[in-house]
């Protein structure tokens, strides 16, 4: 983020908290300037971003003052608060519904797990591979099994220590994508049966994996904007044999929740009290708004109990399937599991990410992607408040690229979901994240694909048949 920007947002996060009010002078740019200890030419460059936004306008003579807002500010979602008792996962076939229309290349992708391809780096990449291709050897397969390409590890050892986690290479095992890695975590760690805790709402792809191993998900209450309630959870280890977490504490999927890093902190201590391990999912941690990515749970292992998952996915190549997991203490157990189950990841896209890694700033890469989603969020928000109905309230994610929308309890999100596809729209709905059914006025938007005025078109539509669609007959 540059530094205009992030000054920008620090005087936006006191127009949204109310700090300053409509009508309100904001501090002026020399007095800016000193306080922050920045340049007048950056406060102008930060209240040209706000005036764009319209947020503040410029009177003549006079200053800058917080404008009068053209739209109401949507309330946050409540948290969450999930039935207690463990249960049967059966959403696979209406997950497999929801993805099948994500397909359809005619549809505006509002429910697309990705982010647009035009904001990712492929070109560079695929020729990157062309180049490794060619320079490829038959037995380059062996250096490649379990635990995957010593350079790739290496590469993403370096990554870790930029962001506070010290992690030797050795401890981390390349995976086909970060679900073949959540799959093996929990086959690792849990067996048929047993009771694994979750957030709520929680990603599908979780509770995918935990109905695919015949297991039980115990959905804990989470607040949108900071993750799982330590509390709640504190109370079903000590009510249930819980035999492991399976969270997303940075940026989760759907509600774009972060837990800050006292928060994370205490959970692995609660979970170190419990000998309960871990699974950490943190495929969104790159694409953070703040000047420094987010320290994982991981950061606070002291036990080797939190086998940490991640991918390429979400920011630079969703197609090359290539993800890893550290998993500390279960090490043997995911090496053994992962060449069962798939003996290697495939060799050239492992090269070629390692090489982009080794020999082009991702960062450079980065840096414009977040600034691009950060805009993206914006306009999509703007959207939302526009055109839904009265009532709705929205998330304010930090990162990622997943804004969850609560609707008035009248609307179904199911049937909403068949009527946009009767527009070409697809969207997630809320009953795809939770084990019950549950979130059934709730949908997930997507503001990573590129918002154009197809896109804001498709929003207006949303707004207008959630405003007028009939109820369904929805399970909660």
């Amino acid at each position: 983020m540059n530094l205009y920007e992030h000054t920008a947002r620090t005087v936006a996060s006191l127009i949204e908290n109310g700090t300053l009010r409509p009508g309100d002078r904001i501090p002026s740019v020399r007095r800016l300037s000193l306080d922050a200890g920045v340049s007048a030419s950056t406060v102008l460059q930060a209240y040209a971003l706000l005036e764009t936004q319209g947020l503040v306008e410029a009177r003549p003579q006079s200053g800058y003052y917080v404008r009068q807002p053209l739209r109401p500010v949507l309330a946050r979602p409540q948290p969450s608060t999930p039935r207690r008792r463990a249960t049967r996962v059966d959403v696979s076939e209406l997950v497999f519904t929801v993805l099948d229309a994500c397909r359809d290349p005619k549809l505006v992708p509002l429910g697309s797990p990705f982010p647009a391809p035009e904001l990712l780096p492929l070109a560079i990449l695929n020729q990157t591979l062309g180049a490794v291709a060619r320079r490829a050897s038959a037995a380059s397969i062996l250096k490649d099994l379990p635990p995957g390409h010593p350079e790739l590890r290496r590469q993403i050892a370096r990554r870790y220590l930029e962001f506070g986690c010290s992690i030797p290479a050795d401890d981390i095992v390349i995976t086909t994508g970060a679900m073949e890695a959540l799959n093996l975590c929990l086959r690792a760690v849990a067996k048929p049966g047993d009771a694994i805790a979750i957030e709520s709402p929680a990603f599908y792809g979780i509770l995918q994996v935990i109905e695919n191993a015949d297991m039980k998900a115990v959905e804990i209450a989470t607040d949108p904007q900071r993750g799982i309630d330590l509390g709640a959870l504190s109370r079903a280890l000590r009510q249930r044999a819980i035999k492991a977490c399976f969270l997303m504490p940075t940026f989760q999927n759907p509600l774009g929740a972060l837990m800050p890093d006292d928060a994370k902190r205490d959970l692995v201590a609660l979970l170190e009290q419990f000998d309960v391990p871990l699974i950490e999912d943190d495929v969104y941690g790159e694409l953070h708004f703040s000047k420094a990515r987010p320290r994982p749970a991981k950061a606070f292992d002291r036990k080797g109990l939190v086998l940490h998952c991640g991918s390429f996915a979400k920011h630079l190549a969703p197609g090359y399937r290539v993800g890893w997991v550290t998993p500390g203490r279960y090490r043997e157990r995911i090496e053994r599991l992962k060449f069962m189950n798939t003996l290697a990841t495939a060799s050239l896209p492992q090269a070629a990410i390692a090489e982009f890694l080794a020999h082009r700033s991702v960062d450079r890469h980065l840096r414009p992607l977040r600034q691009t989603l950060m805009r993206q969020l914006d306009g999509m928000s703007a959207a939302v408040s526009r055109y839904f109905p009265a009532g709705t309230r929205v998330t304010r994610p930090e990162g990622g690229y997943q804004l969850w929308v609560e609707l008035p309890e009248s609307v179904d999100a199911l049937e909403l979901f068949r009527l946009a596809l009767d527009h070409d729209i697809s969207l997630a709905p809320g009953p795809i994240f939770s084990a019950h059914r549950g979130f059934g006025h709730c949908i997930r938007l997507n503001f990573g694909q590129i918002v154009t005025d197809r896109t804001r078109a498709a929003l207006r539509t949303v707004g207008e048949l959630a405003q007028t669609a009939p109820p369904g007959n929805r399970r909660e």
